[in-house]
């Protein structure tokens, strides 16, 4: 089961984080078909939100077609962001870890090489309209 996380500072409003890490662990194949999200109660005790800000993100997720409320069951993952190729995912990890530890130990924190991801990403994708 996903365990999501609050970043007060971030500006994000929380229910957006709560839809972008669901996707994120949907995309990686951390949460699967069929699995159950933790219910709203569950979540606003974990993070002390408003259950409203939980019950909007889980909407916007009922409304983009990957859970599925299931009234006095709770909220089901009905479809998957992942790819084939994350199946590929443990190596990608240990290859990212690398390259994140060769740029600490040039110096660099997490927004200079947040920035350094972004601008590959970018270079990558700059004429496929994924920006």
């Amino acid at each position: 089961m996903i365990a999501y996380r609050i970043d007060r500072r971030s500006g994000i409003p929380a229910y957006v984080q709560l839809v972008l890490q669901t996707k994120q662990a949907l995309r990686l194949g951390e949460l699967t078909v069929g699995e159950r999200l933790p219910t709203a109660k569950d979540v606003v005790g974990a993070l002390a939100i408003n259950p409203n800000t939980v019950l909007k993100a889980y909407r916007e997720l009922e409304r983009d077609g990957l859970v599925e409320p299931r009234p006095g069951v709770g909220t089901f993952v009905v479809a998957t962001l992942a790819k084939p190729g994350m199946v590929e995912k443990a190596a990608l990890t240990e290859e990212l870890n690398r390259w994140v530890g060769h740029g600490v130990a040039a110096g660099l924190d997490r927004t200079d090489l947040e920035a350094l991801v972004t601008s590959a990403l970018d270079t990558r994708y700059s004429g496929e309209g994924d920006c």
